[in-house]
């Protein structure tokens, strides 16, 4: 008993040591936790925790994970959510005897039971960001983002390597409350997954972190010497902390010149569509001449704020509606993006389609299809080089008598995210440009009939027959009798 509380206050000493350390160093960068155990029966390599107060940058973590994954199992589930520091475990976790309320019960059962767990109390957001690709590097495999629905669908083979996504959640209100609940949520997930690879008895190795701080230093540190106590657990101090994070954003897309912010759509609170691209242009065909009008202007830029009265947005269905005036002698227009995703059985996983894009204009509706050819992973983003309905077309009439065939549109540089949006910025983007490209396609051919007429060559050489007598001007003349 006193050995078990012995180590309670060791851990607590340790966590507010690294706490304290970080709220007086304002200059160092923004951290998050990262935690790191295998399945039972499974161990990891010994490895030297860093000291207290010391952040872990991406070349560290690097070797972390090279030596965890050299000895432990290639099986690996990756916890990916969207914010969390290290204060969600000192407010949420029980770490002062209250286990009871504790939101990681899954989350500290698992790391209980690993034979040697490893804890990164302090890792740069920019490191454990770049955590997907060092570990696709070492596995050599690409990632699967799932959820426990699809994984108990899934079967996994021990001894080929798999990397597994599975992304959380993070409360963001002002409501101590409701983050509470869904770190709850997240220790729910963390729990089924790991209880589906039990018994599916394959071994795993598990890594739980974050994209981004949820709290930030450079804030903690101001309110603190502000003295405004435990401040962090005030909406006042969230809502301060919003503001300067938008302020930092707005001071990065200046610093970018040219490249300006995506339109951002919210459902309350949250962002639920972004969409950005370096031209937004349309064309009418009137009098058999196209006359074109920019949209660019009027939808991106600095203090530019496009209307998007008629947006909406859920878990299964998008629609981003941009208002426009005076548009090719409309006084009304209206450019919309439907979304929808679903589940698709045969890939295991759901994807996300651009249905429509409509032009509304004084009452009229030209209505283009785009479902087969813009479609991304729902995790991701889709980006395309050129999206047009006339130049490779990638947007067709909905019919020959739709209005649409009397429209062009044009979106270069293109950019959409409907759904799983975190924060403004886009998800991993799914490009529009296949891996076989017509050049490839040329040089396979050229290829293939090289081939061909060197096989013809070696088969036509092959059946060449040498004689098998010869004459001899020293012995009897060879004579061939002939008959009739």
């Amino acid at each position: 008993m006193a050995t078990a509380k012995m180590r309670v206050l060791n851990c607590i000493s340790v966590c507010l040591t690294v706490l304290f350390t970080i709220l007086t160093n304002g200059s160092c960068d923004e951290q998050v936790p990262l935690m790191l155990w295998t399945s039972e029966g499974s161990s990891l390599a010994s490895q030297k925790a860093p000291t207290a107060g010391h952040i872990v940058g991406s070349e560290q973590l690097g070797s972390y994970l090279e030596k965890a994954l050299n000895v432990s199992p290639r099986n690996v589930l990756l916890f990916l959510q969207d914010k969390m520091s290290i204060e969600d475990f000192t407010m949420y976790a029980g770490a002062f005897g209250n286990k009871q309320d504790s939101a990681f019960p899954k989350l500290e059962r698992a790391l209980s039971s690993s034979p040697s767990p490893l804890v990164l109390p302090a890792v740069s957001w920019p490191a454990s960001n770049a955590v997907i690709g060092q570990l696709q590097e070492q596995l050599d495999t690409s990632p699967l983002y799932m959820d426990p629905d699809t994984l108990s669908q899934l079967r996994l083979n021990a001894s080929a390597p798999a990397l597994l996504v599975f992304r959380l959640p993070y409360g963001t209100g002002a409501d101590m409350m409701s983050a509470k609940e869904i770190l709850s949520g997240n220790d729910e997930v963390i729990g089924q997954v790991l209880s589906i690879m039990k018994t599916q008895s394959v071994p795993y190795t598990a890594i739980y972190t974050a994209l981004r701080p949820s709290r930030e230093v450079a804030s903690l540190s101001l309110e603190a010497s502000l003295g405004g106590g435990r401040s962090l657990l005030q909406a006042r101090g969230q809502r301060w902390r919003d503001k300067e994070r938008d302020k930092e954003r707005e001071r990065k897309v200046k610093e970018k010149g040219n490249v300006y912010a995506p339109v951002e759509f919210k459902e309350g609170e949250s962002s639920c569509i972004l969409l950005w691209a370096r031209n937004l242009s349309v064309s009418i065909l009137r009098g058999g001449r196209w006359e074109e009008h920019d949209l660019t202007p009027s939808t991106f830029g600095e203090g530019v704020t496009p209307r998007m009265e008629g947006s909406s947005c859920d878990r299964t269905k998008s629609r981003l509606v941009l208002n426009y005036e005076n548009v090719l002698g409309h006084r009304s227009f209206k450019l919309i993006f439907a979304m929808s995703q679903r589940h698709y059985k045969v890939s295991a996983r759901r994807w996300f389609t651009l249905d429509e894009v409509e032009l509304e204009y004084d009452g009229t509706k030209a209505t283009f299809n785009g479902s087969r050819s813009v479609n991304a992973p729902a995790e991701y983003s889709y980006r395309c080089q050129s999206i047009t309905n006339y130049r490779w077309p990638a947007l067709t009439p909905r019919s020959a008598k739709d209005p649409a065939n009397q429209w062009r549109v044009s979106f270069e540089d293109f950019q959409i995210q409907g759904f799983n949006v975190t924060g403004s910025e886009f998800s991993y983007a799914s490009d529009c440009a296949g891996f076989f490209t017509p050049g490839i396609w040329m040089g396979l051919v050229t290829s293939l009939l090289m081939v061909l007429v060197l096989t013809y060559g070696l088969h036509m050489i092959m059946q060449l027959r040498t004689m098998d007598r010869f004459d001899d001007p020293k012995g009897q003349a060879i004579s061939v009798p002939q008959t009739d």
